[in-house]
């Protein structure tokens, strides 16, 4: 036995202590006699002949922290799941992999999912029970974990041929949801039937999709944006701008420090989950710049700003890498170091400041958030009701004078908060989710002008070149780094995102080394990802420690990395004129055609790339010096726009960039015939298969894309 009561804390540990994962460092001290995933602890579950309690979560899981404290952190509890139990706690953000098949498990099984998950299995890891959140005492109609344990252990013992039979079938019917024949492919109606199942469960009074609990969902937003370019819609924009603009004024929003709250708990974006995750600040981010772009819409802009103002203050690390998220407590009180009384705001500011705050953000004395702990009465989430226009005429002030005084006044109130104890840091760095990041901050440096452009497009080359450094092995991604480790095998995920990031940072800085890895690691994902009939499996051929290899396309809070790389395919193919890239996007599309149709919001982002491929899309190239005026105005005359359907290629005429221009044309050998015009800067563009004279007037391209 590895626990230790005794009060010398260096033996206070059970097998976790040496991980690297934040998550398992938290329960190191839990008098259940914890093992990593491994082989270890499933031989020792055969040896003893127990079943295995598996625990997964993340660090910055509030209700994983509610059941740690109450149960976990029990030594009643740990002695009785020593006693029954092999006990195997996962990250599960550190492993996907496991996280996503024991989860859909617990959604067959259940009907239901989240964290943190609980699953017991046979030791040849054959799942017979799965649950969600246990209390540790029964009541109410709900079993607690105390007496769930007992029950499996009569179970295990009287009818354990039954439990190893249930086993086998779940896990046959998972075998059987990632092995679907091929269907017929997509015709451009799923277009409109996704747009159409969108509009129906729309939240038209306040914006998002569903009636409770409201997801950010960006995938869905970017969709519509799509649609919207492609037929006009209005309403298709409508849904966008009221989501975001609803979005920002909620306290789902962190108007003194910026950055986005994982999930609102009510259908009005009001009440937060206060966690803070890395893919969301990308994601959304990656919306309000696309709105812009659409829209014209400064307010846009300005949110995307504030977001990477956060994440680069925040959440990068001093290496390049971005952490992966923020807890949703502090000091064991979720929200804590988010929320206000008026007492505590007037405290910072001066009286008509403080006045001004309370109007603005709706502060109240009796507050708006009612949490547990040791919150103060009268806690307030700080939100908006009402636009600055309108505030600028009841205080008889301009607009620009109004948000100039709110923004002295949140810069105080940060400090102030600043000094309170801040939420934990979840500060592994993930592939995927750097890859997310990159994109976003790809985009950001080509759409805005100035020096913030600058600071984006350095964040994102940081962020590159930490991970093809850090958490490369040759041509294979590392998933995880923290403490000078990287460690576990690169996911489905971790190639197409960081393929999606450096296909945006190639258009974006044009250095084509960031092409170049880029179809390096798309290489490596057809070779051991690939499934030859269609599709890619969420782990590579020579991992061996799962139960099965899952191939799935539906979107969650991330993206389908299946759907992200389909476009990644389509752009590679024309990129690198490879036509049998396009044949496997082609062979993706077909592998999961039928289940999008069965549920095409399910695959908002599979759509993005069905879009691109029905075009009309836009190969453009434009020849020019890179240093040069006309060239740079040409380039971010096209960048600026909303054009989310174009691939754009710089043919640099620099002398200075010889070998760069020679490695481009290694990639993609028709460049060879495309020259500047007299001299200038001059754009190519084919679409649909025809191609444009080449022109150095780039109204004559915008009218023809009928932006003008």
């Amino acid at each position: 036995m590895v626990i230790s009561h005794e009060k010398d804390s260096k033996k206070d540990y059970n097998h976790l202590k040496d991980e690297k994962s934040p998550y398992l460092i938290q329960h190191a001290k839990n008098p259940v006699n914890w093992y990593p995933w491994g082989d270890e602890a499933f031989e020792k579950a055969e040896k003893e002949n127990k079943p295995v309690f598996l625990s997964i979560g993340y660090s910055t899981c509030h209700w994983c922290h509610v059941m740690a404290q109450e149960s976990f952190e029990d030594p009643e509890v740990g002695e009785l799941i020593n006693k029954i139990f092999v006990a195997v706690k996962v990250d599960g953000e550190e492993r996907p992999d496991l996280d996503s098949i024991y989860m859909n498990i617990c959604q067959l099984m259940t009907g239901t999912g989240g964290w943190p998950l609980t699953i017991i299995m046979t030791p040849d890891k054959k799942p017979f029970f799965a649950g969600t959140y246990f209390p540790k005492e029964s009541g109410y109609g709900n079993i607690g974990l105390k007496d769930l344990l007992l029950n499996v252990e009569k179970l295990w013992e009287e009818k354990r041929e039954e439990l190893l039979n249930s086993g086998e079938q779940v896990l046959k019917t998972l075998k059987d949801i990632s092995s679907l024949p091929q269907g017929d492919g997509l015709n451009p109606e799923i277009l409109d039937k996704t747009y159409e199942s969108l509009s129906k469960v729309f939240d038209y009074d306040y914006g998002g999709f569903g009636d409770f609990q409201k997801f950010p969902t960006p995938h869905n937003l970017m969709f519509l944006l799509r649609y919207w370019k492609r037929t006009k819609s209005k309403n298709a924009l409508y849904m966008v701008e009221k989501t975001l603009n609803s979005m920002y004024m909620g306290g789902i929003y962190d108007h003194i420090g910026f950055g986005f709250h994982r999930y609102s708990v009510d259908p009005n974006w009001l009440v937060p989950h206060f966690e803070k995750m890395l893919y969301d600040q990308a994601l959304i981010s990656m919306v309000y710049i696309e709105a812009f772009q659409a829209t014209g819409n400064y307010r846009y802009k300005k949110i995307a700003e504030e977001i990477f103002e956060y994440v680069l203050r925040d959440m990068k690390s001093s290496d390049g890498g971005f952490y992966s998220a923020e807890d949703a407590d502090t000091e064991g009180v979720e929200g804590k170091f988010y929320l206000w009384t008026k007492k505590e705001i007037s405290h910072v500011l001066p009286p008509d400041e403080a006045r001004l705050i309370f109007e603005v953000f709706n502060i109240r004395e009796e507050g708006n958030f009612r949490g547990g702990g040791d919150l103060k009465r009268g806690t307030n989430i700080f939100h908006l009701k009402g636009s600055t226009g309108k505030l600028a005429e009841k205080f008889g002030i301009s607009r620009q004078e109004l948000e100039a005084k709110i923004e002295a006044s949140r810069k105080k109130l940060f400090k102030a908060r600043d000094a309170r104890v801040h939420p934990q840091k979840d500060d592994k760095i993930l592939a995927d989710w750097n890859g997310l990041m990159i994109t976003a901050f790809a985009l950001a440096a080509r759409v805005f002008k100035g020096e913030t452009a600058q600071t984006y497009l350095k964040a994102a080359e940081d962020s590159a070149n930490f991970v093809l450094d850090k958490m490369c092995d040759g041509d294979r991604l590392f998933h995880r780094y923290r403490d000078g480790e990287a460690a576990v095998a690169g996911n489905l995920e971790d190639y197409a995102f960081m393929i999606w990031g450096l296909l945006e940072l190639y258009e974006t800085s044009f250095k084509v080394e960031y092409l170049k890895e880029a179809l390096k690691l798309n290489e490596t994902l057809i070779e051991h990802f690939w499934d030859e009939s269609g599709g890619f499996y969420f782990t590579a051929d020579d991992v061996k420690e799962t139960i099965l290899r899952e191939k799935k396309s539906y979107d969650s809070a991330l993206p389908s990395g299946n759907s992200v790389e389909m476009l990644n395919l389509i752009k590679i193919a024309r990129i690198t004129e490879n036509m049998e890239l396009e044949r496997k996007a082609e062979l993706l599309e077909r592998a999961f055609s039928t289940q999008v149709w069965r549920s095409p919001t399910s695959h908002t982002q599979l759509m993005a790339a069905f879009d691109f491929k029905v075009g009309p899309s836009y190969d453009m190239v434009v020849v020019g010096d890179e240093k040069a005026h006309d060239t740079r105005e040409m380039i971010h005359s096209i960048q600026h726009q909303f054009i989310p359907n174009k691939i754009l290629i710089l043919k640099n005429e620099n002398a200075s960039t010889g070998d760069r221009a020679l490695e481009l044309l290694k990639i993609s050998k028709s460049l060879k015939y495309k020259s500047s015009v007299d001299g200038r800067a001059t754009v190519y563009l084919c679409a649909g298969g025809t191609c444009k004279s080449p022109t150095t007037n780039v109204n004559e391209i915008l009218n023809f894309l009928d932006i003008n």
